[in-house]
């Protein structure tokens, strides 16, 4: 019997219309002669689920169920294609955990840090990953960061950004410290805690991998080339980027990437496909030295989106992709 996938889209955020973007992608990658595949919209408490017919149908949480036809319909697995909360953050897992119902995405603990941009930053830094430093922002304690302690730790030119959030809305660059309060409320607009972190200057590149039982696969990585000041939401989905898939890498340097990738997909215990996004900067002998930015774990997968653009370059097929990640829990 073919298996009921739910594509789960929407949530919360800022990026919701970005979500159902992504959830269409992969509803369209999914092989319909193996899975019947439905989206699956959230929004608050307005969840429902789109019908062949064009209608919908209201999702009842009690068990994540349906009505179609005038029979009740349940999923074998679901597929969260979340930005933001509720289903980048742990909660929507929590949620399936309790019904256990199989989902795409690593569980709540992994879910829950790599949401929290400072938390995983500081975690992945124990096991000798490199990141930028940078210092947390509650909000409402603003008063607290003076000129001199920004100067001290992350120095100027440095970045404001949400600090449990996605990377596409309330980032700013700040090159002096009058422009940091109008960047704070900018970021506190997503969330009540921002972070200010250290400006890296180099090459851009983002890499996905999965692994399942039988396989470990880390995908080609994609080097983000933008004229804005960084790769904002205008050079995310507005076209102002170019995107070069293999990137330009040294290839000592792109076996150095790949095994970053893969281990911190180890360290995190990751599950299904992530994507980890990297600056590499240089050392002062001139070497290349890779700091990581942040892990995606529900990364963009509309057909122009980095991971099925890695997949065709690692000639791989979307539909293997997700069928290679939906049996690894059956």
């Amino acid at each position: 019997m073919k298996r009921t996938i739910a594509v789960i889209c929407g949530g919360d955020s800022s990026e919701h219309d970005v979500s159902l973007r992504s959830g269409a992608g992969i509803y369209s990658f999914f092989n319909k002669d193996r899975y019947d595949v439905f989206i699956v919209d959230i929004k608050g408490l307005d969840w429902h689920v789109n019908l062949p017919d064009g209608t919908t149908s209201r999702i009842d949480r009690n068990d994540f169920s349906f009505q179609m036809g005038g029979e009740k319909k349940t999923f074998d697995y679901a597929y969260i294609t979340i930005h933001g909360t509720p289903g980048e953050n742990g909660l929507l897992q929590g949620y399936f955990d309790l019904l256990h119902l199989p989902y795409s995405t690593s569980g709540v603990l992994v879910e829950a840090m790599t949401f929290d941009k400072f938390v995983l930053n500081n975690y992945l830094r124990q096991f000798g990953v490199s990141v930028a430093e940078s210092i947390l922002v509650r909000h409402g304690e603003e008063h607290n960061i003076t000129e001199e302690s920004i100067l001290s730790t992350v120095g100027f030119p440095c970045f404001v950004k949400p600090a449990a959030d996605g990377s596409s809305f309330g980032v700013s660059r700040v090159n002096k410290y009058q422009q940091l309060a109008s960047a704070l409320d900018k970021a506190f607009c997503e969330n009540d805690t921002a972070m200010i972190e250290s400006f890296l200057d180099g090459t851009e590149i983002s890499q996905g991998v999965y692994k399942t039982r039988d396989k470990s696969v880390v995908l080609p990585a994609t080097e983000v080339v933008t004229n804005n000041e960084f790769f904002d939401f205008d050079a995310k989905y507005n076209g102002q980027v170019q995107e070069i898939t293999p990137a330009r890498l040294a290839p000592e340097t792109a076996e150095r990437v790949a095994k970053i990738t893969s281990a911190i997909y180890d360290i995190l215990h990751a599950n299904g496909i992530i994507r980890i996004d990297y600056i590499i900067s240089k050392n002062a002998d001139g070497t290349d030295k890779i700091n990581m930015l942040e892990v995606n774990t529900t990364p963009g997968m509309t057909p122009t989106s980095f991971i099925p653009q890695q997949v065709r370059a690692a000639g791989l097929k979307m539909e293997d992709v997700l069928a290679d990640i939906v049996e690894n829990q059956f």
